[in-house]
């Protein structure tokens, strides 16, 4: 299952099996896997999520993705997508200075500034031309900086494959998310619906890929964890660690800004 619906909604209102589900993936992935290896010791209830997630994609996401992606023109989508990371900026900011990176956290303020300023509040992207693409992080980053251990592999009900730590990590930027924090109701629930526009938007882009990964895999749970595992180990060694590769982008990350 892919985190369309429920990373584009206000996350700070889950449902309560999903934070229930979120604090025993936490305290479940205290163990550190061997390097390189999969530490799944919960998989047969794993394998019980993924089945569900894969059947609430069937029936409801794929095809609400699909219906978007065919009738919304593509440089609506895109100035979606571009006010989505947008406001994603703030949180990635503060995981830049607390992974000692103010370089990384100097290049995404001046992003945020210049694309909320003349990018008419992020709907469009004159940073990336300007010379400050994002630099992608999050609080999982931040944890493996710290030296935490990757844990244990969990599966999520609605937000799909995560890992002991980056479970941990998505808590915390869901409370550092500027989305729960508007000021009004009325601009929470715009924003927010702007979000899952924009997470229908990610799904259609890539629906070759993830429907290769969960309906057309022999095995698409273990498809699913394998392709989660090693892009994001490629991610957190920044294309620097010779024994992960990068076969093909995350499925379940929300895209950069176009």
């Amino acid at each position: 299952m892919l985190p369309v619906p429920a990373l584009s909604t206000d996350r700070l209102r889950w449902p309560r099996h999903v934070a229930a589900a979120a604090a025993l993936a936490v305290l479940a992935g205290c163990a550190a896997p061997i390097p390189g290896g999969v530490s799944d010791p919960y998989e047969v209830q794993n394998r019980g999520v993924h089945d569900f997630n894969v059947a609430l994609d069937r029936a409801l996401v794929r095809p609400a993705a699909t219906s978007y992606g065919r009738v919304v023109p593509d440089p609506v989508r895109t100035a979606f997508s571009n006010f989505s990371a947008n406001l994603s900026l703030p949180g990635k900011v503060l995981n830049s200075l607390l992974q000692l990176r103010p370089g990384d956290a100097a290049q995404n303020t001046t992003r945020f500034f210049v694309n909320t300023t003349i990018g008419l509040g992020g709907l469009l992207d004159p940073a990336t031309p300007m010379g400050a693409p994002e630099i992608d992080t999050d609080f999982g980053e931040t944890l493996h900086v710290w030296g935490v251990a990757e844990g244990n592999y969990v599966e999520l009900p609605f937000l799909g494959p995560s890992t002991g730590r980056d479970t941990l990590g998505a808590v915390v930027d869901l409370a550092i998310n500027p989305l729960g924090h508007l000021p009004r109701a009325d601009q929470r629930e715009t924003a927010t619906g702007l979000r899952v526009l924009s997470g229908l938007g990610a799904r259609y882009d890539r629906s070759e890929l993830i429907d290769s990964i969960l309906y057309d895999s022999a095995d698409s749970y273990a498809q699913t964890r394998q392709t989660y595992l090693q892009n994001r180990r490629f991610q957190l060694g920044r294309g620097a660690t010779p024994d992960y590769f990068d076969p093909y982008e995350d499925p379940y990350a929300d895209p950069d800004a176009q």
